[in-house]
């Protein structure tokens, strides 16, 4: 996860989830979301959630990037509109 990371967005440490959109010319979207179960599991952790609940956020949350969602960084991302689609998901799912 930290190679591809690094690979791709220029972030020398591991991450949680990497989402990428495949794009299509016509049909449905495609995408590749990777999930770090280890990074997942300090997450869970530190937030107090059971390891199943963390991994759903982070597949959401990545298909929701490879669907072409996306947050701010910083304070407001807990607040945007793409945050409370995916704890919605996530708490259907969990």
């Amino acid at each position: 996860m930290r190679r591809l990371n690094a690979r791709y967005l220029g972030h020398d440490h591991p991450t949680d989830v990497l989402a990428f959109t495949l794009p299509q010319p016509e049909g449905p979207a495609l995408g590749d979301v990777y999930v770090c179960p280890a990074v997942a599991a300090v997450a869970a952790r530190s937030h107090r959630v059971p390891l199943r609940q963390e991994l759903i956020r982070l597949v959401v949350h990545g298909t929701l990037h490879a669907l072409g969602y996306d947050h701010p960084d910083g304070s407001e991302r807990d607040r945007s509109a793409m945050w409370r689609r995916q704890e919605r998901y996530v708490e259907a799912l969990a």
